[in-house]
């Protein structure tokens, strides 16, 4: 009987994931081993299920290399959550044969995949392919997760003809675009559609409020009236709500504040963009003005998109990396993430990226001291320091927020500052 390689998908879609599972299922069975596709990630093993699966052959997967979305589906669920799931978990595979298992998924199922492959003492060998549009795993070289390119390709296209709708209408557009905790995605997406202004968790080095969230988008609606342009776009991301306080959060009516089987904040529940845009209408109606903005959020709408060259390429690498790997290339380790590296395959062990002190996988942050995060700020309109250190500039700012001049300056000077 032929030995048994598992696959499994894990956390929210990311375009390529069908592209792991064909490489991977065509070179495991080009070496003779049999392919088990598990269903809905861990959601059935940690209850030590295993008639969830379906056996894959290579005309199952010879053409969803090109496909959004996964064939297997996914889940959240966390097999690590405790040390009964845990065990459901391995027992299960461990009654369905799978001597090898390849998870798909970020950073949550990174954990989980190592997890697994500690307590199968060796009886399991698993490898993690890492994946999220959020470009969030610190992978070596700068490298993007997979899913992110595409991921950045079709959000700009949206936010491009926001930004055409937004100067034919003449009124601004709110986007809150998806990234849990680091803005790589707003950024780059920012960056790329040419937004008006684009505001990521990254630049508040603490936790940050409403208030100071608004006091950037107030000043460069002032600063974008100035120049006699009463539109732009906004691209937000949706990390900072998790800088902020959780109980300002649940305080604003209609805002649920609940958490993952992971622990982190249900951001798809907290209405980013629609809390901003209410704000700051508040504020123009209290200087007898109306504004018009519209709310968006983009992400759901990007995560199972099919995928663009560059991640089908870097997908079937990945897959076939991964297999070699369960067959004893590239390294002795038991366990792993496969990545690509100067353009060759590599494995890296579990705890290269760990947090030591959390125990949780690291998370990779946009540098906003580095030249592409400068150059991004550059191109953006929003307050800066010279604008509030220019009398006639200041002076003309704070007529259009119906305040004093040095009243302003005190209000909107941290908006100026750089991270």
């Amino acid at each position: 009987m032929a030995e048994r390689l598992g696959i499994l998908v894990g956390g929210g879609p990311a375009p390529g994931i069908n592209s792991v599972i064909s490489a991977v299922t065509i070179e495991a069975i080009n070496n003779g081993l049999e392919v088990i596709g598990i269903y809905d990630g861990f959601k059935h093993l940690v209850e030590g299920k295993t008639n969830m699966v379906k056996k894959l052959t290579i005309e199952d997967v010879s053409r969803i290399h090109i496909e959004g979305g996964s064939i297997l589906r996914t889940s959240r669920v966390n097999p690590a959550k405790s040390e009964e799931t845990l065990e459901k978990t391995i027992q299960a595979l461990k009654k369905l044969g799978i001597k090898y298992l390849v998870t798909i998924g970020g950073d949550d199922t990174a954990f989980s995949a190592s997890k697994v492959s500690e307590r199968s003492r060796g009886e399991i060998k698993v490898v993690h392919v890492p994946k999220t549009i959020d470009n969030d795993l610190p992978l070596p070289e700068n490298m993007p997760t997979f899913g992110f390119e595409t991921a950045r390709h079709v959000a700009t296209e949206l936010v491009y003809n926001l930004m055409q709708d937004s100067r034919t209408t003449n009124r601004w557009y709110f986007v809150a675009m998806m990234g849990r905790e680091a803005g790589h995605l707003a950024l780059g997406v920012g960056k790329a559609a040419s937004a008006t202004i684009t505001i990521i968790p990254e630049e508040f080095r603490e936790g940050v409020t409403l208030e100071e969230v608004c006091d950037v988008l107030d000043g460069a609606i002032l600063k974008r009236k100035l120049m006699g342009r009463n539109d732009g776009v906004a691209v937000i991301g949706e990390g900072i709500a998790e800088k902020m306080d959780p109980e300002e959060l649940a305080n604003i009516p209609g805002v649920i504040v609940e958490k993952d089987p992971h622990g982190h904040l249900r951001l798809a529940e907290i209405p980013l963009a629609t809390i901003l845009k209410r704000a700051i209408e508040r504020r123009f109606a209290e200087r007898g003005e109306k504004i018009r903005i519209v709310d968006v959020t983009i992400g759901y709408e990007l995560r199972s998109a099919r995928p663009i060259p560059f991640d089908i390429v870097y997908t079937r690498t990945l897959g076939y990396g991964a297999v070699r790997f369960l067959l004893g290339d590239y390294s002795d380790l038991p366990g792993g993430m496969v990545c690509v590296v100067g353009g060759r395959i590599k494995i890296l062990p579990f705890d290269a990226f760990m947090d030591p002190k959390t125990g949780r996988t690291r998370v990779r942050l946009v540098d906003v001291h580095s030249e592409d995060y400068r150059v991004a700020r550059k191109y953006m309109i929003r307050l800066e320091k010279k604008d509030l250190e220019d009398r006639d500039t200041l002076e003309k700012l704070a007529k259009l927020a119906k305040m004093e001049p040095e009243e302003f300056k005190k209000k909107y000077w941290h908006t100026t500052e750089l991270p």
